[in-house]
């Protein structure tokens, strides 16, 4: 069942992929976050969030942007009407880190640069799988960081920084990440 929708995932990408490859050069920044929502959304799918979750965290799937919104449109309708483990997806967008709380997923934009510290610090025990642009996030402490290569969207994942946080990454997620850093070897 995992694999099934794993497959259905990586065709639903490409699909956006070759889409955005069409819309040429004008296009080229909302085609980039409407691969970027769709592998946000995707992300949820491959996450192993603990038991005895908060009841915020259990009634909704919020996946938070926390930044000038660059995706527009574009993760409103890709979530449009989609469940995850038979609860409802939601797009929020919160203006201040204290509202992150609730978030499953959260999207830390460039706009939040200069704070990304104090935001990382604030939700290292809320069970929230961060996920950002911003370069060298995964080397202060973010799990999942979107880099281009090749002029497609790919991204790297920080698994001890999940860990830390007590969220479980699935290893088909692992096996497409361009790079995994944090992994410990056997016996250490």
């Amino acid at each position: 069942h995992r694999t099934a929708l794993f497959r259905l995932a990586v065709v639903a990408i490409v699909g956006i992929l070759v889409a955005a490859a069409g819309h040429g050069l004008a296009a080229a920044n909302p085609a980039e976050y409407e691969v970027k929502a769709a592998y946000v959304y995707n992300f949820g799918r491959f996450v192993e969030w603990p038991t005895g979750m908060p009841p915020s965290q259990v009634d909704e799937f919020p996946i938070c942007v926390l930044d000038r919104d660059r995706f527009g449109t574009a993760l409103d309708a890709t979530i449009s009407g989609e469940k995850l483990n038979c609860t409802h997806v939601v797009a929020r967008r919160i203006p201040k880190v204290e509202e992150s709380g609730s978030c499953r997923v959260r999207f830390i934009g460039s706009s939040e640069d200069k704070q990304l510290k104090d935001i990382l610090s604030s939700v290292s025990k809320l069970y929230v799988l961060t996920v950002s642009d911003l370069p060298r996030f995964i080397q202060q402490g973010g799990m999942v960081q979107f880099v281009m290569a090749d002029r497609r969207v790919r991204f790297e994942i920080n698994l001890a920084a999940a860990q830390q946080a007590g969220l479980k990454l699935s290893s088909e997620l692992l096996k497409v990440a361009a790079t995994v850093t944090g992994v410990s070897r056997m016996g250490n």
